[in-house]
């Protein structure tokens, strides 16, 4: 029986499972006994698991049949909340596979056949994974050797049939790359592994035979070669259980145009992102654009697609993670898809077929909101009515835009001693209660007072909702934003949620008018968007800047977000961390209590936007001081002062300062090849500014030492729209230590915070240490 773990919490009094099913579990974890260092065994490895995750989508279609122990130990943490006295599956009869044959008969009467891949196209796996929800077939991969899975469960009169071939009648592989795709009029894309998608999408996606709005970003059988890139678990076959039952599409594609990927590298340049956007639109017209499409998954960072590497393989791309994520991004939103982003490395997901008939109540209240009444009583409104001064800030307490992370994450954060001691805004999108329901509700039943929740990057679903409107990059299709606001609605109205705390923009536009107008209805208390004012109000709805992602130990988290507490108070602000537990928050927000003598205060996400609304709404009472550099022909700072030039602490902009050097200077911290050092600029001083303005830069002339300039600029041709543009100038040090002065001159600096913690600027380092004593601008 599934182990017991030390540390539970219940479900309260869940729903029972109705009747009295028999629920079957199957114990998997010896897979993890084999050596993937052995081609058979990784074989072996992954053939299995295939196998029966397709069986599990497959039975799971209509009730909760079977449930795996795989991802360890969480699926027995999530079993055991399940089975405990008043649990979902109390009175259930539980009974144990022995084997996977014992398994397979158990099951016979619900799966016809197989389906079979071919391993010399591996996205052929895919495809098959795909297949075994439309037709009822299991996934094996095509293997004549005596003794393997294919063989075994094949062979002989009784033996399993074969229903689909994914090879040709010969052996040879049915998707060439040449000629047409096969069974079609079409063109071969002049990809293998392409062909093999667009001939799904003609005899299943484009007929009507898949469930069009449900689909999975899932690795395909190139694992095989490129194993050795993750942790075991991550081949994320697990995960696609979910979307075999939905009756999904399952894909892997990259999304670049300027190279091939390391999978297929001579496929026709762009074939991939071109196959990617063939799928989506299929989709998007087989519902007339009037539902939006859940993709389930990532980009697989370190085996495709990006320039990730270490010693025993290569991603074989020259763009970063990131970069790839927000192109992702980018291109589902132009076809209203979003991620339900299950990234490495907590990308891995079991029993989400199972999971997802969990019975879910219509409606789930959180916390009361704020008034005006609980906030005086806080302390937060005086007897006036008033604001109290203070700096005022929050935590964006994320990444839960996955099932796969609440899912694995969840068990820890809410058995922490310490939460309930600060208030923490759980960023869980409520979308993940499609796959992970079980877990979305247990939360709600144990929250504390100091839980609140808010939607995540973007509301219910990560995309770019800017392009959401057109134009549309990648579609030049019709708004879809009526369609995410109905979508977005329903599951803000089930899970009581009223904030969007993160709208996540990456390489997209920021909101339009209709945009901003749709996020005033469906999340009226408030966004907290990036390519924005600092903050502001729209239709009543408040808004601020996201600030900063808080890295490091406490006390540098504590003195980064002390760090941009300036100017009058109250003042306001969020920052965004990841995957923190409530202790490290306790401590943080004791720390900045600390560092500022009292005058700071954690709150929540709707109290904080609660806040901005009231000062945005009466300017004449909480009008903002005039900022001493509005009219000022300089500022500058060192490590020591600032005057209007503020340090920016960011984790690939991390540094140290050397206050008893003569000069004191900041230096930098990495041992990257490349680091950064960010600046944010007084808004009075920016606003004031034509674009014409120098920074010289004080540097010590070390050896190798390099220093460039990255700004924020109004050239829209740019990184990231101009956020990020290249001075021309890359200055090399001359080794002589001494101390140099650095000067770039700009004609188009925009300085509206739109870098990395919401700077205006940052140098680029090079060498094995830098040290920077003074960053001064001037008007020109």
């Amino acid at each position: 029986m599934l182990a017991t773990l030390c540390l539970m919490l219940t479900l309260g009094q869940a729903p029972a499972l109705e009747g009295t099913p028999v629920v079957v579990t199957y114990d998997m974890s010896y897979l993890f006994e084999l050596d993937l260092a052995d081609p058979e065994q990784r074989r072996e490895f992954w053939d299995t698991t295939h196998l029966v995750v397709s069986l599990q989508g497959i039975v799971n279609r209509d009730a909760p049949r079977l449930y795996i122990r795989y991802v360890m130990p969480t699926d027995d943490f999530w079993w055991d909340v399940m089975t405990e006295p008043g649990g979902w599956l109390e009175g259930a009869r539980v009974e144990q596979a022995t084997d996977l044959t014992d398994l397979l008969e158990r099951f016979a009467p619900h799966y016809k056949g197989a389906v079979a891949w071919d391993e010399r196209v591996p996205a052929t796996s895919n495809v098959a994974s795909t297949i075994a929800g439309a037709d009822g077939l299991l996934c094996l991969r095509y293997d004549d050797a005596p003794g393997s899975l294919y063989q075994r469960l094949t062979a002989g009169e009784d033996g399993l049939p074969v229903l689909v071939l994914l090879l040709s009648e010969g052996g040879d592989p049915l998707f060439t790359g040449k000629g047409t795709v096969p069974g079609t009029a079409l063109p071969s894309s002049g990809s293998a592994k392409c062909d093999a998608y667009l001939w799904l999408v003609e005899h299943y996606l484009r007929p009507g035979r898949l469930t069009p709005t449900t689909m999975g970003y899932y690795l395909d059988a190139h694992w095989l070669e490129s194993c050795m890139a993750g942790s075991p678990v991550n081949h994320t076959l697990t995960n696609q259980d979910y979307i075999i039952a939905k009756g999904g599409l399952v894909f892997d594609l990259g999304v670049w145009e300027d190279e091939t990927p390391v999978d297929d590298p001579d496929q026709p340049l762009g074939t991939d992102a071109r196959t990617l956007r063939t799928i989506l639109r299929t989709a998007w017209e087989a519902v007339d654009g009037q539902a939006m499409i859940h993709v389930a998954g990532f980009t697989p960072w370190a085996y495709k697609y990006t320039d990730f590497q270490i010693d025993a393989w290569s991603a074989g791309g020259t763009h970063g993670g990131v970069p790839t994520e927000w192109k992702y991004a980018e291109i589902l939103s132009c076809f209203n898809a979003y991620m339900d982003a299950d990234a490495l490395g907590l990308n891995a997901m079991a029993n989400a077929s199972f999971f997802q008939h969990y019975p879910l109540d219509d409606h789930y209240p959180q916390n009361p909101k704020p008034t005006r009444e609980s906030l005086t009583a806080r302390g937060i409104l005086d007897a006036d009515g008033r604001i109290v001064p203070r700096h005022y800030f929050a935590h964006y307490v994320g990444d839960y835009d996955a099932a796969a992370w609440l899912y694995q994450q969840l068990p820890s954060m809410w058995t922490d001693p310490r939460r309930g001691e600060t208030p923490l805004s759980w960023a869980f999108n409520p979308n993940l209660c499609y796959r992970f329901p079980l877990g979305m509700a247990w939360a709600r039943a144990h929250m504390t007072d100091q839980d609140f929740f808010v939607a995540g990057d973007s509301g219910a679903g990560y995309l770019n909702p800017g392009l959401l409107s057109p134009p549309r990059w990648h579609s030049d299709l019709p708004s879809g934003m009526d369609a995410w606001e109905r979508h977005c609605q329903a599951l803000f109205d089930q899970w009581d949620i009223s904030v969007t705390g993160f709208v996540i923009d990456g390489f997209g536009p920021p909101l339009t008018e209709d945009g901003w107008d749709a996020y005033a209805r469906f999340s009226p208390d408030g966004i907290v968007p990036q390519k924005v004012d600092l903050r502001g109000i729209h239709q009543g709805m408040p808004f601020i800047r996201m600030g900063t992602i808080l890295y490091g130990s406490t006390q540098e988290a504590a003195e980064n977000i002390a760090r941009r507490f300036r100017g009058p108070m109250p003042d306001f602000h969020v920052n965004r961390s990841i995957l923190q537990r409530p202790s490290w928050y306790a401590e943080v927000d004791s720390h900045v209590v600390a560092l500022t003598d009292g005058q700071a205060m954690p709150v929540d996400l709707y109290t904080l936007l609660w806040l901005v609304r009231e000062v945005e709404m009466h300017p004449e009472t909480y009008g903002a001081e005039a900022s001493p550099y509005r009219d000022s022909a300089e500022v500058s700072a060192t490590p020591t002062q600032s005057h209007g030039v503020f340090t920016a602490w960011e984790n690939d902009g991390r540094f140290r300062i050397e206050r008893d050097a003569d000069p004191a200077y900041w230096g930098s911290e990495e041992t990257a090849p490349t680091r950064f050092l960010y600046f944010d600029v007084d808004d009075g001083f920016c606003e004031q500014s034509d674009g014409q303005v120098r920074v010289t830069v004080s540097c010590a002339s070390d050896p190798n030492v390099t220093v460039g300039l990255q700004y924020d600029s109004h050239d829209t041709s740019a990184t990231m729209d101009g956020a990020y543009k290249d001075h021309a100038l890359r200055w090399e040090s001359d080794g002589s230590g001494r101390w140099l002065q650095v000067v770039f001159d700009l004609t188009d600096a925009r300085f509206e915070g739109r870098q990395n913690a919401g700077a205006d600027l940052r140098l680029v380092l090079g060498g094995p240490d830098v040290r920077i004593s003074r960053v001064h601008i001037e008007r020109r």
